[in-house]
């Protein structure tokens, strides 16, 4: 009677050349936990890099849309091959002098600070604003009913803008009239303003008036360098996540007047 040949690998099946190999290139546990999170923090840095990163709104100069403490998501493809359109929502860095010291929050603890600089925890520092102009345009407040005239065409920014009537009448300032030019807008650059406008510290703050001396020409542009990308989705809060729109059809009939970009200062 012969006896039936086991299916299990002995010891010495085990012991051979190929399986000491197979043994020797196992990682420990540790290792292999390690590798995993190396990974997954690479893929966020590439991933906020090129592709998206989330902000948090610091303040009303967006509302109605956007709110304080608003948490949203920046899209950056939109711009890997074209330039700002007007009617976008984008988020900038400071420009330079655009914000205070104390607008700018800072992450809480280390592990808010660190997913911040990878992406995953919205960050401060940074402006949301919406581009009125693109180079060469020409932007004047405002006509008999309170609209922005770009390059001679009145605009109707009525389903974004906050209607204030504290605003003096016209949807241009926080100037404090509503008599001004801006422009032309200088190439690589664009004009931007809050849609809450007379709370929102944006290009018609940088404006140098007739008469006034303590400003840079210039500091209303905004470069396209400093431009993170344009505003996508709203994350949180629950209740109003969901995608935002540029409203570039409310810019369809504003001639394009590019060929008069002067040179960026």
């Amino acid at each position: 009677m012969t006896s039936e040949q086991s299916d299990e690998p002995t010891g010495q099946e085990s012991s051979t050349p190929a399986a000491r190999a197979r043994s020797r290139r196992r990682l420990p546990p540790g290792a292999e936990v390690g590798i995993v999170l190396v990974a997954a923090v690479l893929l966020a840095v590439v991933v906020k890099v090129f592709f998206v990163q989330a902000f948090y709104i610091p303040s009303i100069s967006m509302a109605p849309g956007l709110r304080d403490d608003d948490k949203i998501v920046v899209e950056k493809w939109s711009y890997w091959s074209g330039e700002p359109q007007r009617g976008d929502v984008v988020v900038f860095s400071d420009p330079g002098g655009w914000l205070n010291p104390g607008e700018v929050e800072d992450p809480s603890n280390i592990l808010t600070e660190t997913m911040a600089k990878i992406g995953l925890y919205p960050s401060g520092g940074h402006l949301v604003k919406r581009v009125i102009g693109v180079p060469g345009d020409v932007i004047k407040c405002c006509d008999d009913q309170g609209r922005l005239i770009i390059n001679g065409v009145a605009v109707d920014e009525s389903d974004y803008v906050f209607d204030d009537k504290r605003v003096h009448g016209c949807r241009g300032p926080m100037t404090g009239n509503c008599a001004w030019k801006a422009g032309p807008v200088p190439q690589g650059t664009v004009f931007v303003m809050g849609d809450n406008r007379g709370k929102s510290a944006d290009s018609t703050v940088h404006l140098c008036l007739e008469d006034e001396t303590d400003c840079v020409a210039g500091h209303e542009f905004v470069p396209d360098s400093d431009i993170v990308g344009k505003v996508w989705r709203i994350l949180l809060p629950f209740d109003r996540a969901g995608s935002v729109s540029s409203d570039s059809e409310v810019f369809a009939q504003v001639p394009d007047r590019s060929d008069d970009a002067p040179k960026a200062p």
